[in-house]
């Protein structure tokens, strides 16, 4: 039975050691608790960069390749015809990122080369550095200069901007045409509370009452003038959105406003 006692008495002396150790007595232990520094990445987490400068190869068909970070650890890209998503790691001073979906949108022209330039770009690893607003990507052969959207490409104040419809937004698709892109249709509101434009075919005017992140349209009065049928059409979209209560958004210079049944325009300020 003398084992055990043996043991008691070791325990019990390096229990009384360890309260010993500190010179003046201080019996407190030593904090656990421990808060990581910020990292340089926590400066890019949430925002979005355009490209103001490429030197080396060009972005096909122009760009601008726009980079947003929408959460940590998450990346989106597009060079200007189909977007891309995935994750990302920002250490060791380079862009890492995990494989990247792009949605499957037909890239007319020279843009038909803009989303390997963008996934090339992004394979390479770049390096990347954080001046204030300015966002630089670094690989052997480019460098990439971007600049925070928000300060390239603000948001356009909703009432007193041009804006023409670009794209019809159903529950199902957002689509364009010749007929749209022919007719250009507008839209402005005025300091007086006023909507007028043109549906693509016939001039248009009545109230609009904005709110916080909605329009309520009012009755629009229109010109009367027969439209062809692809136009006409196209006025009957713009018709039925602005009529009533709207949600709207705005980055940069798109609009988008949607109606509670999913259609809606897309619009661009001019």
């Amino acid at each position: 039975m003398r084992t055990p006692l043996i043991v008691l008495a070791l325990l019990a002396t390096a229990t009384l050691s360890a309260c010993g150790d500190s010179a003046d007595g201080d019996t407190t232990p030593p904090s656990t608790t421990s808060s990581a520094a910020p990292s340089a990445a926590d400066a890019v987490w949430t925002r979005t960069f355009i490209s103001t400068e490429v030197t080396g190869p060009q972005v096909p068909g122009g760009g601008p390749l726009e980079v947003a970070f929408p959460e940590p650890n998450q990346i989106a890209m597009s060079a200007g015809c189909n977007r891309g998503v995935g994750s990302v790691e920002l250490t060791g001073g380079k862009v890492t990122t995990g494989p990247i979906a792009t949605t499957m949108m037909a890239c007319p022209g020279d843009v038909a080369g803009a989303d390997k330039w963008m996934t090339d770009l992004f394979a390479a690893q770049p390096t990347w550095a954080l001046n204030d607003d300015v966002l630089t990507l670094t690989t052997p052969d480019t460098t990439v200069t971007l600049t925070d959207k928000k300060t390239a490409d603000p948001d356009r104040p909703i009432v007193g901007t041009e804006w023409v419809v670009d794209t019809l937004i159903t529950p199902d698709a957002v689509t364009t045409s010749a007929a749209l892109e022919t007719s250009a249709p507008t839209l402005t509101i005025g300091d007086n509370g006023q909507a007028t434009g043109s549906t693509g075919c016939n001039r248009f005017n009545g109230p609009a009452q904005v709110g916080d992140g909605t329009i309520d349209f009012g009755p629009l009065a229109t010109t009367r003038m027969a439209c062809p049928t692809d136009v006409a059409e196209v006025e009957r979209a713009v018709l039925h959105v602005l009529d009533g209560e709207v949600t709207y958004t705005i980055d940069g210079a798109v609009l988008r406003l949607t109606k509670a049944d999913g259609t809606g325009l897309g619009l661009r300020g001019h």
